[in-house]
């Protein structure tokens, strides 16, 4: 079997600069191995992204055996970086003032979660069988004219029709929030409003036909109630800044050779 003519060939280590963190060589198979773990848009690109990520890593690890206690040196690679970001970079924690005052410019994104009940009947079809996701269409269209007529007769339709388990309980889903079903079908469902939809919906299940019987919108938390949310996300942002700065003061004393971080990587 013959390869595309535009096939891009994998880089080999002849590709790759020779990259030295104060004078500490990283091989190029190393980088080679990095790259995986770095999504880019060119294969260039990922080679840039993976050696400044060991150029990172070895700047750091360079740092922890030099400040940390003697008696650290057994520990392993991820501990001495976590002990290094700890005593050099540290969590800043905020002020209770700085937490309310975030508090209240945010409002919105703290409240209770919106809460669904909901049934549903389940007509089963696989994503990718075509001629079963149109019987289900089909069988969908005609049990939703039969409930849009007959509201009443959805627990009934439910137990005969469904593929759920829930098909015992006439297709009762008991309340849901969001997060607790596949994102496909939670995206639609929480659209809804109180009531039978007006169209079935689909999801890697198959087809649905969705009754929300109660739609509890989420109410907004007092401040005592998420503090500790809060704190805990400003002490974080915190030092992510810190150890940002932290690490642009390792790379403006550090001597690195075959790299510019966040540039291009110089052949």
């Amino acid at each position: 079997m013959s390869c595309p003519s535009h096939a891009t060939a994998p880089h080999t280590t002849t590709d790759i600069p020779e990259v030295r963190v104060n004078g500490t060589l990283i091989a190029a198979d190393d980088i080679a191995r990095e790259v995986q773990y770095h999504p880019a848009q060119s294969p260039e690109d990922g080679l840039r992204k993976a050696a400044e990520a060991l150029v990172i890593r070895t700047l750091l690890l360079q740092k922890a055996k030099e400040v940390l206690a003697e008696g650290d040196e057994v520990l392993s690679e991820e501990s001495l970086l976590s002990a290094l970001l700890e005593q050099e970079a540290p969590a800043e924690l905020p002020s209770n003032e700085e937490c309310l005052r975030y508090f209240d410019g945010h409002r919105e994104s703290f409240q209770s979660p919106d809460l669904l009940q909901v049934s549903h009947i389940l007509l089963a079809a696989a994503p990718d069988d075509e001629a079963a996701l149109q019987r289900a269409r089909q069988t969908a269209r005609e049990l939703l004219s039969q409930l849009q007529r007959s509201p009443d007769h959805f627990e009934t339709l439910a137990r005969q029709f469904s593929a759920c388990p829930s098909k015992e309980t006439g297709g009762n889903l008991g309340q849901i929030t969001r997060g607790q079903t596949t994102p496909e079908f939670e995206q639609q469902v929480f659209a809804l409003e109180a009531g039978l939809a007006n169209e079935p919906i689909e999801s890697r299940y198959g087809v649905h036909l969705v009754q929300v019987d109660r739609k509890i919108p989420g109410i907004p938390l007092p401040y005592e109630q998420v503090h500790d949310q809060v704190a805990a996300y400003l002490a974080e942002v915190r030092q992510r800044l810190a150890i940002n700065r932290y690490l642009h003061r390792l790379i403006d004393e550090a001597d690195i050779e075959g790299i510019e971080i966040g540039k291009s990587l110089i052949q």
